[in-house]
């Protein structure tokens, strides 16, 4: 995975007005397709297309695809499916333009995911799941992520992109070191005789992954934060794939996007599961979504193949490279790209970090409004969601945003400074 500070991130309004000034560039049209092989009845999907948001000046239209992978139990996966969308949708302020709610986007899902997740474990129940969240507005395509389902996108140009980050923790060091500093052990399975066995888990409880929704039984340091990724495709389109592990544990990203080259979507979703389970059988829940975003003269045929490009430089265009250049030139000399244009990168599992208000419709945030659950704070009773941080510069307690009690209580056990099992969160 590249790291964020390697790529050129340009100004979403330069990306915008650059569109609406090319009339000849119209908005996509959507085509989607999923197919599944069950094994344990925990995997779910959600999609809801051409929902319909109204702007000062007309109405605009974007598409969520989701998907839940499940594990001891299929209630997380559940409620996330019924409850995601509109928890993210009520951390994003009214009365926004195109280019502020698609910006407001990466903190009010990261808003969203955890209000989810503090709701289920309210209700007391052990199950979890992963979440892959995607959000199509125009040619701007966000993914939000916990555990290790995954979303690729090849663009017409032949790159191919992950979008979404792996949370298990055999492959994510970082995340191993921050649970262990919150109070978690990891470690293999012991089969005793000092023999250990099978990947790395979080203990107590055996998780493999570091972050997930639920999952109340294994401890706050298994967050619900999700890692998110914003990117803008050319009008060429591309397209994207949606699958659970049961598809990543048997195909690599470059096997599922060639098995299905030249199909549309329902046929390339369902030759891709075909694929996973094919050689070993159902082992576990397999699904798919796969998703081609085109211009609407396309839209009913499936995408051409791409230029043939070797790995090394597939991986090496992925995203155009900063440059010195001041933001002002670059809105005023930025050259129409060839290649996917990214927007917002983040991967910190910190609430301090991801809820600072640090995108353009900041001020436009209610100052007593809870960040995460929307409730109203009455004055004085907010906490800052800098309280308690290592970070001196937003160390002031009346720095905003903030949080309800609740919410401060849920942000401290995953930062391990509240013993897990010490009550559940208090009521509002």
């Amino acid at each position: 995975m590249l790291s964020k500070g390697e790529h050129q991130t340009v100004p979403l309004s330069v990306l915008l007005k650059r569109e609406l000034a090319n009339e000849k560039i119209e908005s996509p049209e959507l085509s989607h397709g999923q197919a599944s092989q069950s094994k344990k009845g925990e995997d779910f999907t959600f999609v809801k297309t051409e929902c319909q948001r109204v702007l000062g000046d007309g109405v605009a239209t974007y598409s969520v695809f989701g998907l839940f992978d499940g594990h001891n139990g299929s209630a997380a996966a559940i409620y996330s499916k019924e409850n995601l969308l509109q928890n993210v949708l009520s951390a994003i302020p009214p009365d926004l333009s195109r280019d502020e709610w698609v910006a407001a986007l990466p903190r009010a899902l990261v808003a969203g995911f955890v209000k989810t997740d503090k709701d289920f474990q309210e209700k007391a129940k052990t199950s979890g799941t992963t979440v892959t969240f995607v959000i199509i507005e125009g040619w701007v395509v966000t993914v939000a992520s916990v555990g290790d389902s995954r979303c690729i996108l090849e663009s017409a140009e032949g790159g191919i992109y992950y979008l979404s980050a792996d949370h298990r923790l055999d492959c994510n060091e970082e995340e191993r070191e921050r649970i262990t500093a919150c109070g978690g052990e990891v470690g293999r399975l012991n089969a005793g005789g000092g023999t250990e066995i099978g990947p790395l888990r979080c203990w107590p409880g055996g998780l493999c992954l570091s972050r997930s929704i639920g999952d109340m039984d294994v401890g706050e340091y298994i967050v619900p934060v999700p890692y998110v990724k914003q990117v803008k495709l050319t009008p060429a389109g591309g397209r994207l794939v949606i699958a659970s592990d049961g598809v990543w544990d048997a195909l690599s990203a470059e096997s599922a996007i060639e098995c299905s080259r030249g199909m549309p979507a329902d046929a390339a979703a369902s030759q891709i599961v075909k694929d996973a389970v094919q050689p070993k059988g159902i082992r576990d829940d397999t699904t798919c979504i796969v998703v081609d975003i085109q211009l609407p003269e396309k839209s009913n045929l499936p995408p051409p193949p791409p230029p043939k490009r070797s790995g090394k430089g597939v991986f090496k265009s992925m995203f155009r490279k900063k440059t010195s250049e001041s933001s002002s030139n670059i809105q005023k000399d930025f050259c129409e790209p060839d290649v996917v244009e990214e927007l917002f990168e983040e991967g910190s599992a910190s609430l301090s970090d991801r809820l600072d208000a640090k995108y353009p419709v900041c001020n436009m945030f209610k100052l007593f409004i809870c960040a995460v659950c929307q409730v109203e704070i009455k004055p004085g009773q907010g906490v800052s969601i800098h309280a308690g941080s290592s970070n001196t510069r937003s160390s002031r307690p009346w720095d905003g945003p903030f949080l309800c009690s609740s919410c401060q209580e849920k942000k401290e056990a995953m930062e391990g400074r509240r013993p897990f099992g010490d009550g559940r969160y208090s009521s509002e």
